[in-house]
């Protein structure tokens, strides 16, 4: 059965750092498109990031993280990261990793995933 783990949140100060790593079972995560996302209390789900199969490598940021995350492979690990740099009060959510079995080329749209994680809460103090 395929399973997404997160792991890696917290609670930080503003400027801080944090990051977010996905690994999963069953499948092979350098094959298929892996996002983030976040839900944050009383907003709709929003996708931070995103990176496309090994072949296709191509990125997507949310414009309000880019310059301050950066996602990656480890194909070793098989695992997916989400480096969270300047952390602001704002990013405070819940982050969820996706994979979309059915693609290589990552986009930031929800239904297009088809397995998810459990979440992993960030809360970032002013």
């Amino acid at each position: 059965q395929v399973q997404l783990v997160e792991s890696g949140g917290g609670l930080v100060q503003a400027g801080s750092s944090l990051r977010l790593s996905c690994t999963a079972s069953e499948f092979t995560l350098d094959y298929y498109a892996i996002g983030w996302f976040r839900q944050a209390p009383g907003k709709e789900r929003e996708g931070v990031s995103c990176i496309s199969s090994s072949v296709d490598g191509s990125t997507y940021y949310a414009d309000s993280v880019k310059g301050r995350f950066t996602i990656s492979r480890d194909t070793a690990k098989n695992t997916v990261y989400l480096q969270m740099n300047s952390l602001k009060p704002e990013d405070t959510a819940v982050y969820y990793c996706a994979a979309d079995l059915d693609s290589e080329h990552a986009v930031p749209w929800a239904p297009e995933y088809d397995y998810w994680g459990q979440g992993t809460q960030v809360t970032v103090s002013s």
